[in-house]
């Protein structure tokens, strides 16, 4: 088990920065994931950790140690990559015990931490197989298992779900996180999949463009988000952010989104946006479960308005709902019993007490 800890680490390739001086402190025993679209930077600094890039400038240390110059087979990490890398003429026992074998250890004490390795993944009965009879998740269990054997100070996992199918990814994310809560090594895992990362993370590091735009619970990057990347990355469907200005009115401090459109802002939001009434370039940051069907929850008029609808897509549980606002398609949520077709008109109630409003020239949530 450590801490692993970034500071100031920076990546040239040529003359392409690739990562820009990020400062990163990963507790003992957590489970953090790096999230943002490719390019982003999030696998080069996974690299780095690994030692399998050089970084530019900065350092990396796990524990105390400063492992700029130390090769990553003395660095006591364990990464799972995208491809399962297993050796085909070999068992599954074969596998796992590979690089045990190659370090010498004792031939008891190796069948005792696969023989663990395995319970713990539910693949003892697999142990005799080779790869070409596993499935493509029970080969993903063997690859981590060959790195739970090697008891490392940290679990390193590049997008290890990637070569999977929708259903087999669900699954997969539910056995990594029971993985970690019974194992309990430092993880870093890189992942693009927005949901991935809220759902196994302790904590989440949002990147974009070779920067940290915010760290934070997965809670925190969805209620709390600090940038408009950050708004407009995490959640699925997407926040909507729709050109907004702020007027001072007589009932108020109200949100103009042209087409008729105004809505009042509750005094306990009004009291701290004021400061930006006739501010150019707003937007209105609101997720679409706070923009939801008024008939059908009941909601007070003051903050609702009618809008045609352009596309429906029932989900079963709900019913999402596209309708076009300064331009933008917006995404609102109805009840998943009313049948709604194109050009239908629907009153929305917004949810402002759960609305953001974002520098559209900064980037900053205000």
């Amino acid at each position: 088990m450590a801490v692993v800890t970034l500071k100031k680490v920076v990546k040239y390739y040529d003359d392409t920065l690739a990562v820009r001086g990020i400062d990163l402190e990963i507790a003992d025993k957590e489970f953090l994931v790096l999230v943002g679209p490719s390019g982003c930077g999030k696998t080069t600094t996974l690299r780095m950790i690994a030692g399998l890039e050089e970084i530019s400038d900065g350092e990396i240390l796990i524990g105390d140690d400063v492992v700029n110059d130390v090769p990553p087979k003395d660095r006591n990490i364990a990464m799972v990559f995208q491809n399962y890398a297993l050796y085909p003429h070999m068992s599954v026992y074969d596998n796992m015990s590979f690089g045990l074998k190659l370090k010498k250890v004792d031939r008891t004490e190796i069948d005792r931490r696969v023989q663990e390795a395995a319970r713990i993944l539910d693949i003892v009965s697999l142990l005799d197989r080779k790869p070409r009879q596993l499935s493509g998740g029970q080969r993903q269990r063997v690859a981590m298992g060959r790195a739970i054997v090697r008891d490392p100070a940290v679990f390193l996992f590049d997008e290890p779900l990637s070569n999977l199918d929708a259903k087999l990814r669900v699954q997969m994310r539910t056995e990594i996180k029971k993985v970690h809560q019974k194992v309990r090594t430092t993880t870093v895992y890189v992942t693009h999949d927005q949901v991935e990362a809220m759902t196994l993370a302790d904590r989440v590091v949002v990147m974009n463009h070779g920067v940290i735009e915010q760290v934070g619970t997965p809670q925190e990057l969805y209620h709390h988000p600090r940038t408009k990347f950050v708004a407009g990355f995490i959640g699925s469907p997407a926040m909507n952010m729709v050109p907004v200005t702020l007027n001072e009115a007589a009932d108020g401090l109200r949100l103009d989104l042209g087409a008729g459109v105004s809505l009042l802002v509750p005094p306990d939001r009004a009291a701290h946006y004021r400061q930006f009434a006739g501010r150019a370039k707003l937007l209105l940051g609101l997720r679409p479960e706070h923009l939801t069907d008024a008939m059908a929850t009941g909601q007070p008029s003051g903050q609702t308005f009618s809008v045609p609808i352009e596309v429906s897509e029932p989900m079963g549980m709900e019913t999402l709902v596209y309708f076009q606002l300064q331009g933008m398609t917006v995404c609102g949520k109805a009840s998943p019993d009313v049948s709604l077709s194109p050009g239908q008109s629907i009153q929305l109630h917004a949810k402002l007490q759960d609305m953001h409003l974002i520098d559209d020239e900064s980037g900053l949530v205000l």
